[in-house]
């Protein structure tokens, strides 16, 4: 696992993953919201998103956490392995209720530092919806690619698996 790719909805913890696997894999990480965000939660466009992405997909040796449908199919195709948290969406909405109370009023560790945590009803209902719209479009995206998936369907059967890896 050189070219690592984490995704999956929102809140089911793709960014603590990243922070656990990128040392036990000796892997640079780099976190889609923060290559996304600015300051004052102003978001970068495309062009400069694709750019940072490009510099960096360009490298032998990466870990980036984020699904961002937008730019999936560039990480796609240079990622060695993909890690599918594909988690029940009562898990995760409860793991981002958790963390906007955890980080509320400040910047969490894997976010752009001026993008405090911050309550959006909007990104609930996201997150909501997860299964009947997003989740469909990113297996969508992600056929073709199914030889390098792991995909995991509970935080135990992770553990497992980083279990195995961290020995």
């Amino acid at each position: 696992m050189q070219r690592v790719l984490i995704v999956g909805p929102c809140g089911a913890g793709k960014s603590t993953l990243s922070a656990e696997l990128g040392p036990i894999l000796g892997l640079p990480v780099y976190h889609m919201d923060q290559l996304n965000w600015k300051p004052g939660w102003v978001e970068s466009n495309k062009d400069e998103i694709r750019e940072k992405l490009a510099a960096i997909t360009a490298t032998d040796r990466w870990l980036i956490d984020g699904t961002y449908g937008g730019t999936l199919a560039e990480r796609l195709e240079r990622a060695d392995t993909v890690l599918y948290l594909d988690y029940p969406i009562r898990l995760c909405v409860a793991r981002l209720l958790r963390r906007i109370w955890k980080f509320r009023g400040r910047a969490r560790p894997d976010m752009t530092e001026g993008c405090p945590e911050r309550f959006d009803l909007g990104f609930l209902f996201y997150l909501l919806q997860w299964n009947s719209g997003p989740k469909i479009r990113l297996e969508r995206r992600l056929k073709g690619h199914e030889h390098k998936i792991i995909r995991f369907a509970d935080p135990i059967q992770l553990k497992r698996w980083l279990d195995s890896h961290s020995a």
